[in-house]
């Protein structure tokens, strides 16, 4: 199963910010029983210039789905949770490593600031990580796909 575009710049959050500023984790918890939703097939990024290096996952939960799949417009409370894991070297070939970053997308439409999503980044253990939500995601997804209602990657296949 193969996603359309790089599924890591759903959040365009892998450069944490410095520790003054206020997590968005903090206003929404990680969602639990994210791992029964919907998921994309595995994303291998080994450029080690990419901001976006690693091995990831994309769970989309039911209500968020069906817009997901046209495209959008999405759903006040629509839910993407990326996993992020270091990439280990096995025989020469990438495997999946230790995970190292979880970050959720909640469409929120009270954050104006954001384009209406709430952003927020967790550690591989999923305690809250300070993030900016606005330089560290928002921005991104402004410039890739304010036209897709700021969700950048795009349905393929889900199991």
């Amino acid at each position: 199963m193969k996603m359309t575009a790089i599924a890591m710049t759903l959040f365009c959050i892998f450069v944490l910010s410095a520790a003054s500023i206020v997590s968005a984790a903090e206003k929404a918890p990680l969602p639990k029983g994210y791992q029964k939703w919907a998921k994309s097939g595995e994303k291998v990024v080994t450029d080690k210039n990419s901001l976006f290096y690693g091995i990831h996952y994309i769970y989309v939960d039911a209500k968020t789905m069906k817009a997901y799949q046209a495209g959008g417009p999405y759903p006040e409370g629509s839910r993407f949770v990326v996993e992020y894991f270091n990439i280990r070297d096995e025989g020469g070939k990438p495997v999946k490593g230790k995970k190292n970053m979880i970050v959720l997308m909640k469409k929120d439409n009270k954050r104006q600031e954001t384009g209406g999503w709430l952003y927020a980044g967790f550690n591989g253990d999923g305690t809250p990580s300070a993030v900016d939500p606005v330089k560290n995601c928002y921005e991104c997804h402004l410039k890739e796909a304010k036209d897709r209602g700021f969700v950048i990657s795009r349905y393929a296949q889900f199991r």
